[in-house]
């Protein structure tokens, strides 16, 4: 079984956002699917995705926090600001995260841990909606 979706990510200010359910809405055919993989591509250079903590959104605001000062905005000596002064930061910080991941799948669900949900960093102050590129590899139900 080999299917690809591409998902519309509804546009979230900035931050980290818990997506898990709206990728699993554009995904019905997961269901379908016994034993495989779901590969995730954000089609943005100012956005991420990784895997944390799905329940105490504390944590969410405290990784915009760490990332703001890992990466602020408004740093002199760069030369790349041609969308605004949250555009350079915002590359940095997607690189740093990245814009794939790779989710194992069991019985028609994602096999992650009961904790663990999908984030979207949002990166840019009006970032709009973004595209996820979800290819499902498995063996059919």
């Amino acid at each position: 079984m080999w299917q690809q979706t591409l998902i519309t990510l509804r546009a979230k200010p900035r931050g980290f956002h818990l997506v898990t359910d709206e990728l699993l809405a554009g995904l019905p055919e997961l269901k379908a699917c016994r034993v495989g993989l779901l590969h995730l591509w954000l089609q943005h250079t100012s956005a991420s995705l990784t895997v944390n903590e799905n329940a105490d959104p504390a944590v969410r605001r405290d990784f915009e926090r760490f990332f703001n000062s890992l990466v602020p905005q408004g740093r002199a000596g760069f030369e790349h600001n041609d969308e605004g002064p949250d555009d350079l930061p915002a590359h940095f910080k997607a690189s740093l995260l990245g814009c794939q991941l790779s989710l194992p799948v069991k019985a028609g669900r994602l096999a992650i841990g009961t904790w663990q949900g999908v984030y979207l960093g949002e990166h840019r102050d009006h970032g709009g909606a973004r595209k996820v590129l979800a290819t499902l590899h498995g063996e059919e139900a």
